[in-house]
């Protein structure tokens, strides 16, 4: 029998989550620090401690982990290698200066470079942001470390590979053209990789729009650490006055949802019955529109192969017309101005002809035309913003009618999520969302079921998911614990847990919304963290994740427009 004291490797990634969560709150209270100093070395030894997946090589201490930093250079604004000083602000009023915003793809936000040392960047997304940021920064300066050490011989002199990059950086801004075969030999040495490494890495740096290429980035990362070291200059990070007020306020979520009841009552919409999907800005409007749109234009006959064709990026003017046919015909677009980049389209069911619908559609429309229901479609939310966003909808609010409050008929959520067994592209169906390093547990009486997603070649794993702090946190000791333990956990994602916490608050708490509204969850998974070569760090799904994405879309749907009573089938 193993001693009492002994903890499991599991126990000390937990706690290594904890303590970067409290460092992480502490640091942004305080308002700034040094990612090298005593404050940022807490963060550094947690992280090292975690070892998450996404981070790959982290702890070693020679190889740049080439995966990771790809990930966050997709996240993080072009060109933050090069700024010794970021600074994480909220939406205040430089999208009217005359700064260019820079926005990175994968990760949709305002950044500002404000001189050639100092990048801004727009956190409006909640606190899961701000952390997810912290956590990707931390990441970087470990990297730059290790390439600052592997530039130097044992006198800490610069070794003649350093001399050879910087030269080559010379010629890639002055548009010469490089030895690629010369120069990936110089970069493996600085990274700690075989060359082959180094020049399928090189290949997807470039193939990136966001990233600079990865002789830059190391150029840059190894010169901004080598100068701290040697030259006490040193890199900052700080949180602007403004954000370290509103952060947790809801400031930006009640203008989010004051847009949005405000267009309902404009439009005489605000006393129908409201089904609520968290999805994206496509699959909903392609499953009604594309078949009417796409006639005599292509030959695909079911909405996948729609959707397929619509998302090869030379069709835009297919895709144009999609969304132009639906502005014709009930669909309205709310874009965002809050600062939450959520937005969100509206459905008049009732205007849409049932018979340009395709059959996979189950409309009932004596259902439709008799209960006049409306569709709100909101853009996935981030963590923490997604209880922000649902409390603040909720919420009653007053017009020339007195106090109104929506008339929530169904929320259903289709999210991105990764899974514990099974691979990309499969389902999971919460049957619960535990929340992570918390005792908050919620379950669920989840109207969809593995049953609704049968015969369609995809697995379809039904139990409890974990709501993390951030997917960029997680390691294989934690995620053994949650899939293997009595807790038998499906996935990991970053929303359910605070939804939940909003739907059961005002349902079951502040009588905003019935008690009875039919919830419908399920999630497709976008990497399995179990899986080498299966994490975020691998790339996304790409066309991969249209079959899941609209079988999703499809029965959610169906759901509402088919007159269908709610699930009574659980197994």
């Amino acid at each position: 029998m193993e001693p009492l004291s002994h903890r499991t490797r599991a126990q000390e990634s937990r706690a290594a989550v904890q303590r970067l969560y409290i460092a992480m709150r502490h640091l942004f209270i305080r308002g700034s620090y040094k990612p090298l100093g005593l404050s940022g070395d807490a963060m550094i030894e947690a992280l090292k401690t975690l070892e998450p997946e996404i981070y790959g090589a982290i702890n070693d201490p020679e190889r740049v982990e080439l995966s990771g930093l790809l990930y966050v250079f997709q996240r993080l604004p072009r060109g933050i290698e090069e700024c010794r000083y970021v600074r994480l602000i909220t939406r205040e009023g430089y999208e009217d200066s005359g700064f260019s915003p820079l926005i990175p793809p994968r990760r949709k936000r305002n950044c500002y470079r404000i001189d050639a040392e100092q990048m801004f960047v727009e956190m409006t997304r909640g606190r899961s942001d701000i952390y997810d940021i912290m956590t990707h920064l931390t990441f970087m300066y470990i990297e730059a470390e290790k390439i600052r050490r592997n530039s130097e011989d044992h006198k800490d002199r610069k070794r003649r590979e350093w001399a050879m990059l910087e030269a080559l950086v010379e010629k890639e801004i002055n548009g010469e053209a490089l030895d690629e075969e010369v120069a990936y030999t110089y970069l493996s040495v600085l990274l700690g990789r075989t060359y082959q490494e180094t020049h399928e890495a090189a290949r997807k740096f470039a193939a990136d729009s966001n990233a600079n290429s990865l002789f830059h980035v190391t150029y840059w990362l190894g010169r901004l650490a080598s100068e701290e070291q040697w030259e006490n200059e040193d890199r900052e990070i700080s949180f602007s006055a403004a954000l370290r007020e509103k952060i947790g306020h809801h400031v930006l979520g009640e203008i989010w949802a004051a847009n949005i009841k405000n267009f309902l009552h404009d439009n005489d919409l605000e006393n129908r019955p409201l089904h609520i999907i968290s999805a994206n800005m496509h699959s909903v409007m392609n499953c009604l529109y594309a078949p009417a749109a796409l006639k005599g234009m292509s030959n695909a006959t079911k909405i996948e192969d729609m959707a397929r064709e619509l998302s090869v990026e030379s069709n835009a003017d297919l895709r144009k017309k999609v969304r132009k046919l639906a502005l014709q015909n009930g669909m309205y677009e709310l874009d965002d101005h809050s600062g939450t980049n959520i937005p969100a389209q509206i459905f008049d069911l009732c205007k849409i002809d049932p018979s340009t619908l395709s059959s996979e559609i189950t409309w009932d429309n004596d259902y439709v035309q008799q209960e006049k229901p409306i569709l709100f479609v909101m853009d996935y939310a981030f963590g923490e913003q997604a209880f922000e966003t649902f409390d603040e909808l909720f919420k009653p609010y007053e017009n020339e009618g007195g106090r109104l409050v929506l008339p929530v008929k169904s929320i259903g959520i289709m999210g991105k999520a990764g899974i514990l067994e099974g691979g990309k592209g499969d389902l999971m169906v919460p049957t619960a969302h535990v929340f992570e390093g918390t005792a908050d547990n919620y379950p669920i009486d989840n109207d969809l079921n593995p049953a609704d997603f049968a015969g369609q070649g995809l697995q379809v794993f039904a139990g409890p998911m974990i709501t993390v702090l951030g997917t960029s946190l997680q390691n294989k000791d934690i995620l053994h614990y949650f899939l293997k333990s009595s807790w038998k956990a499906i996935g990991l994602e970053m929303e359910g847990a605070h939804y939940q916490k909003a739907i059961q608050a005002h349902a079951r708490i502040r009588n905003n919304i019935p008690t009875g509204v039919v919830l419908r969850y399920a999630y497709y998974a976008s990497d399995n963290p179990l899986e080498t070569g299966s994490t975020l760090a691998s790339g996304s799904l790409g066309l991969d994740g249209v079959k899941p994405t609209y079988l999703i879309s499809i029965k959610l749907l169906n759901k509402i427009v088919g007159g269908v009573k709610k699930s009574k089938d659980k197994k």
